[in-house]
């Protein structure tokens, strides 16, 4: 099973997949936990031009390239073969981040944008996709108030950027509804995570 995570700055959604690894790993399943972008050597050096908060003059296509290029590299070096070993692979954000982000968000071409994931993913669509739905006000609040957490640059985007890439997530939950569900991630983490078990163990079970 591929289930990824997804959500908008402050969601909780990187807390929430380390504490299933944990939970899963409990009762006896292999679990691979990763991250994009990055999760290979290649894909972190990526990662760390992407996210650098002195890169301002990045352009929307040049990010969309890089995080693609990343993604190439991971899917095939990491996700894929942990896959085909029976694992479990948890991903803190896949492709759907750079549709909201990068689509939504940029105002890129989505089409454009879908093309170019095909060719970097392969194809692979995650069997599902958690989304830790929360106002992106209070995300950017939280994330400003965890000293212990990368402050990236599309963190520092406009509230108004943020919103729209909020919209996008939902256009996208709502064009493939079977794949994703909504996680209210307002509560407590303790709370979200026993709702993440649950969902997760149930799809489990269906096989």
């Amino acid at each position: 099973m591929f289930i990824t995570f997804e959500g908008p700055e402050g969601s909780g959604k990187t807390t929430q997949s380390v504490k299933l690894k944990e939970k899963l790993e409990e009762r006896g399943h292999a679990v691979l936990w990763t991250r994009e972008p990055g999760g290979t050597r290649i894909a972190e050096q990526i990662r760390e031009v992407l996210h650098h908060p002195d890169n301002q003059e990045m352009t929307p296509r040049a990010e969309i390239l890089l995080y693609s290029a990343s993604r190439a590299q991971h899917t095939v070096e990491k996700i894929q073969p942990a896959l085909a070993a029976g694992q479990i692979v948890l991903c803190d954000r896949y492709y759907d981040s750079t549709l909201a982000y990068q689509g939504y968000g940029r105002g890129l071409d989505l089409a454009m944008l879908r093309t170019i994931t095909q060719f970097a993913t392969d194809g692979l669509v995650p069997t599902l996709t958690l989304y830790f739905e929360i106002d992106p006000e209070e995300g950017l609040k939280r994330r400003q108030r965890d000293h212990a957490a990368e402050w990236n640059r599309l963190d520092g985007e406009t509230l108004a950027f943020h919103r729209r890439v909020h919209d996008g997530y939902h256009q996208l939950i709502q064009a493939e509804p079977e794949r994703w569900v909504v996680i209210d991630a307002a509560r407590d983490v303790e709370v979200v995570q026993a709702e993440v078990l649950q969902v997760v163990l149930a799809r489990l079970a269906a096989g």
